[in-house]
């Protein structure tokens, strides 16, 4: 017989809803939490993605000439510091393939090479980093269209160049051959593709003890070494903006590089597009055996013509026979450049010989013969100076300066983007000693 109580037994759905509460809720929890941020952090990176990809119908950014806030360095950086790095992607720059004649080719090849030794040194990685960022300028419709030309872009300006060295002495310091050899070599392998992909799409870079009046409105990518890169913001700053490259009119001929590059033509010409007829082609003295030409030979006479000094191992600054055939100069070629692929001769007469170098204007006007080759590029002249030495064919003559005095640039409190590489040579010329006529080269 039963006592008529209700049963202690819960109701089998009640054991559904306490599995729920225990199990279900701390699953659908434990799942909801580790995607909230992800799809939240999706969302901002698709809107800025979005945000981006329209092309805006104002033109491209105005590049203003160069300037920095006169800060302590301690002080640069801390500011430096402040400014946070980009959350935004950093893809790499798609590979750079140059267009262009051989001619164009080694000439961007040795702009490119000034800018990377003189902006980062003798460093391959900062070397690479900086022509990037050139590279990345010729594609943007913000800078020149060559690659010499966004170099020396402002270089006419005492300060407020581009790129600091182009305006500010720097020049006047020689990297030794196997640093500018080293530096070439950089720059035609970023000029076949190779591409520095740390530092993506950026536009601008300067060195940690310095602070640019832009550094706070662009996006901050990367650090190598001392130096902080940079790009636009918004669509200027993308891939897309990065498309319109071309050399219309070819690379610019950079007459201030002309005593490194044989491709800027040390007599500031155009350079032919053929070898110019002599007796012997570049290929065929650069044939020969090497004549042994050191700093010890300076002041005497080597192949008939006096030797003043060396500005490298391929160019020679030379002293012309007194009373000798201008027609017989090119026939030195064949002692000095004997062996040599890439090789140029600069003569005076004794009256106007340079005293030391760099070369001032003044010497360069006073030249009166110049021999270039480079067999690379088929490349071979001989060009006279045509105000003191008349010739029939007008295009052998050098291009006429006319010195004019130059304003000495300010001693710079800081520069943007600049580490200076402090292994130089400056040549001083040694006093030439007597010798006798024939010495000389009299006939």
């Amino acid at each position: 017989m039963t006592n008529g109580s209700v049963s202690n037994e819960p109701h089998p759905w009640v054991w559904l809803v306490w599995l729920a509460l225990f199990v279900g809720l701390p699953a659908a929890v434990a799942g909801w939490e580790p995607r909230a941020p992800r799809e939240g952090t999706a969302a901002r990176f698709a809107h800025a993605a979005s945000s981006r990809a329209i092309r805006p119908s104002t033109p491209p950014p105005t590049v203003e000439p160069v300037a920095v806030y006169a800060l302590p360095a301690d002080r640069a950086r801390a500011l430096n510091a402040t400014i946070p790095f980009s959350r935004l992607s950093n893809p790499a720059a798609r590979p750079f393939r140059f267009e262009g004649s051989a001619t164009d080719l080694a000439r961007a090849v040795d702009c490119l090479a000034a800018a990377q030794i003189y902006e980062a040194g003798d460093d391959a990685v900062g070397q690479r980093a900086v022509a990037q960022v050139v590279l990345n300028r010729v594609r943007h419709p913000a800078f020149p269209k060559t690659v010499c030309g966004v170099v020396f872009q402002g270089q006419e300006r005492a300060t407020g160049c581009q790129f600091t060295f182009s305006c500010d002495g720097a020049l006047a310091r020689t990297p030794s051959p196997a640093v500018w050899d080293r530096a070439r070599a950089i720059a035609r392998g970023a000029l076949a593709g190779d591409v520095f992909a740390p530092v993506g799409y950026a536009t601008h870079y300067h060195t940690d003890w310095v602070v640019p009046y832009w550094s706070g409105s662009l996006d901050k990518l990367a650090r190598v070494g001392t130096h902080l890169f940079f790009r636009w913001r918004g669509w200027w700053g993308t891939a897309p903006a990065f498309r319109a490259y071309g050399t219309s009119g070819g690379e610019p001929l950079i007459e201030r590089i002309a005593r490194l590059s044989p491709a800027h033509g040390i007599a500031g010409l155009p350079l032919p597009s053929a070898i110019t007829p002599m007796a012997d082609s570049a290929d065929a003295i650069a044939a020969q055996a090497r004549q042994a030409i050191g700093l010890d030979q300076i002041g005497k006479s080597v192949g008939g013509v006096r030797l003043i000094a060396l500005a490298d191992i391929r160019s020679f600054l030379v002293e012309l026979p007194r009373g000798s055939r201008p027609d017989s100069w090119p026939e030195s070629a064949r002692t000095f450049c004997a062996g040599r692929s890439q090789c140029r001769i600069m003569g005076w007469t004794a009256h106007d010989a340079p005293k030391e170098l760099p070369l001032t204007l003044a010497n360069l006007a006073a030249m009166r013969f110049s021999y270039i080759h480079d067999t690379q590029n088929g490349l071979q002249r001989a060009l006279w100076n045509c105000d003191k030495i008349p010739r029939t064919d007008k295009g052998d003559c050098m291009r006429r300066r006319v010195p004019v005095a130059m304003p000495v640039p300010p001693a710079p409190t800081g520069l943007a983007g600049v580490r200076r590489m402090d292994r130089f040579e400056t040549v001083k010329i040694a006093p030439m000693p007597e010798t006798s006529t024939s010495d000389a080269g009299q006939p």
